[in-house]
C-alpha cells in the first residue's frame, strides 16, 4: 500500500479498460523474488461500482483462461 487515496467518482462510468501484468523482482538479502502486480487503470479504479479500496484483501482464482478476483472472506 501506498497511501494514495483513490475517490470514487460516481459519474464517470469505466468498467472495462486495459491494465497490465508485470513482475518487479524483490531482493531480500542474497535472494531475488518475484513479485506480481496487477495495475487496474484510475479510470475503472474510481467508477463508483468498483468494489475494492486500498488495503483490501483479495482471493485470486484461476478458471480456465480466466483469472477471478474477489474480495477475501477475512
Amino acid at each position: 500500500m501506498c497511501g494514495i487515496l483513490v475517490k470514487p467518482n460516481k459519474v464517470t462510468k469505466m468498467q472495462k479498460a486495459i491494465g497490465k501484468f508485470v513482475n518487479h523482482p524483490t531482493r531480500t538479502g542474497k535472494q531475488l523474488y518475484d513479485k506480481f502486480y496487477i495495475y487496474v487503470p484510475t479510470q475503472v479504479a474510481k467508477d463508483g461500482t468498483f468494489p475494492f479500496k486500498e488495503g483490501d484483501k483479495v482471493e485470486v482464482e484461476i478458471k480456465g483462461k480466466a483469472v477471478i478476483i474477489t474480495k477475501a472472506k477475512n
